[in-house]
């Protein structure tokens, strides 16, 4: 099967149009005042939604063409609608939104995917689409243990014509709507000649994302959920340092949240900041009951509390434990449930190869002992810090060295008060948490330490004072340079897999699929098929692959497990 760059184009304009359909459907009856003026919102209310959706759905049925093709219709019918009626703000939300995306189709000529995306998360987002959810489906490997929104998500723009090559836009969709809500911050600080570290801040977040997440294919789990972590931290810094309607803060509050969980399932330590909001909270409210009226009266609450019981449940479905590999979650009492054995066993390896004790060619002789304590950080720093975190640091030195000399000037003015001590204090608490237990910048570092270096860094630039027209030239210069970079940096990359795969990027623009990548689906026919046949002749008799998983069906539902 060959899709070519226009017939991804135009899915393309159609899941994006779909999304925002859905979105100001959304917003216009019980969200109003979440994306008013930024239509990035609109966007990340949608793919909230969609999370939602997709998980709740594919408890009984399977994300198939038709339904997809109906659900997306649905979304783009509301587009048109909502369209017409653009009011002169939306516009200039219009015009960031189509420059956006159109940049960000250079981000999308992909041949070469990242390891764990054929390994599992093509196979788990195929799989949706051709049956509902099973139970036990963790038994067919590691990387199929955990649920993320990612595949559910992905499911759900499985289309005709172009089919699964378009599983590789949902960290896309992120990255798009996440820049937008950035750039659309910013314009708004700067045009209403507003000037403040936020301002800084989020420059900083934009310039950071654009430069070093540049490659769409290596993002993944883990860096879509780092993004909107940072954007998080922006929405706290802005509800309590500024004044801003609490309804519309705490409600954009929760789009994030729940989506960076659902992304992947340990992101659920950052519930931490929820101490932060509540503090907040409850400086302005005075009691605990008034808090608890404003949450029970907010629909994207109860949404909220909706989508973690959902998670949790097919977590549950998945491996027998409600966050995987947490051994103290699980229930191996359960047919289809991991052995908890083999649940410590797995968090201790990943443990092992986030603190450098594995990797391709070398294990560590005594893995118990290498991550106890700080027995592992010596060998850490050699082969991880002097590595990847060295590098990464020098580029953040870059990006803020060239920042400082743009945006300082002569002019200084006293410095401000503002109120970070707490959310600083449980950033810092997690980045303790991360180097203790997984100190790779995959699973939150790039997220942590940057936050941290950039709301320092963001105070003590605002000392610095410009004609704001000035201050806006710069700016704008700044974001046009981290787009050059992201364009350029992916032209090169595109350029390479052209000359060493024979990518052909306008016939076939599709990235690098396996026969091997089908496994998962063809063993669950497999079973599926032969225990069905099996049953109508004698229901005592099981059916196994090389006797390693059984199927058993109950309830209705396809239950998988080893004995």
């Amino acid at each position: 099967m060959f899709v070519n760059f226009y017939t991804f184009f135009i899915f393309y304009f159609f899941i994006i149009s779909s999304i925002l359909g859905y979105g100001f459907l959304i917003t216009d009856t019980v969200g109003k005042s979440v994306s008013s003026k930024n239509i990035g919102y609109t966007g990340l209310t949608a793919i909230f939604f969609f999370t939602i959706y997709s998980y709740f759905t594919s408890l009984f049925i399977k994300h198939g063409l038709y339904h997809n093709l109906i659900f997306l219709g649905l979304g783009f019918i509301f587009f048109i609608i909502k369209i017409k009626n653009f009011n002169k703000l939306s516009k200039n939300n219009f015009y960031f939104l189509v420059g956006i995306f159109a940049f960000l189709l250079f981000g999308l000529f992909i041949y070469k995917t990242h390891d764990d995306f054929l390994y599992y998360h093509f196979q788990y987002s195929y799989y949706l689409t051709n049956q509902p959810t099973v139970i036990g489906i963790g038994n067919f490997g590691l990387g199929l243990r955990t649920s993320s929104s990612l595949f559910y998500l992905n499911s759900l723009f499985y289309l005709p014509f172009i089919k699964y090559f378009t599983f590789q836009i949902t960290p896309a969709l992120i990255f798009g709507f996440a820049n937008l809500i950035l750039i659309i911050k910013i314009y708004n600080d700067l045009n209403n000649k507003r000037y403040n570290f936020l301002t800084i801040y989020n420059l900083l977040v934009f310039i950071f994302i654009n430069t070093f997440f540049y490659r769409i294919s290596e993002h993944g789990t883990d860096k879509s959920a780092q993004i909107l972590i940072l954007i998080l931290i922006s929405e706290i810094l802005l509800m309590i340092n500024f004044k801003v309607v609490i309804e519309k803060s705490i409600t954009k509050l929760f789009v994030l949240i729940g989506l960076i969980i659902t992304f992947k399932a340990f992101y659920i330590l950052y519930g931490l900041l929820f101490v932060v909001i509540i503090y907040h909270l409850f400086q302005i409210k005075k009691n605990l009951f008034n808090i608890f009226k404003i949450l029970i009266k907010n629909y994207f609450f109860l949404s909220f509390v909706f989508l973690i019981i959902l998670l949790l449940f097919h977590n549950f479905l998945i491996s027998g434990c409600l966050i995987y590999p947490v051994a103290i979650s699980c229930f191996e009492n359960n047919l289809w449930a991991i052995k908890i054995n083999e649940v410590k066993e797995l968090n201790n390896w990943y443990e092992q190869w986030a603190k450098g004790g594995a990797g391709p060619n070398f294990r560590v002789e005594d893995p118990i002992l290498y991550i106890k304590n700080f027995n592992w950080v010596s060998n850490w720093i050699d082969i991880y810090f002097f590595n990847k975190v060295s590098d990464f640091l020098i580029g953040v030195s870059v990006l803020l060295l060239i920042t400082f000399l743009t945006l300082k000037s002569k002019v200084k003015s006293l410095p401000k008060k503002n109120k970070i001590n707490l959310l600083v204090f449980f950033i810092f608490i997690l980045l303790l948490e991360w180097f203790y237990n997984h100190p790779a910048l995959r699973y939150g570092g790039y997220c942590l330490i940057v936050s941290l270096i950039f709301i320092y860094f963001s105070i003590f630039m605002e000392k610095y004072q410009n004609n704001i027209n000035l201050i806006s030239k710069k700016f704008y210069f700044l974001i046009l340079v981290s787009i050059i970079i992201f364009t350029y940096r992916n032209f090169e990359r595109i350029k390479y897999e052209i000359e060493f795969y024979s990518y052909k990027p306008l016939n076939n623009f599709h990235f690098k699929i396996e026969e091997k990548s089908f496994n998962l689906q063809k063993n669950l026919e497999k079973l599926i098929s032969h225990y069905d046949m099996c049953k109508k002749n004698d229901e005592n008799c099981q059916f196994t692959i090389d006797g390693n998983i059984y199927v058993e069906k109950k309830y209705g539902k396809y239950i998988f497990y080893k004995k």
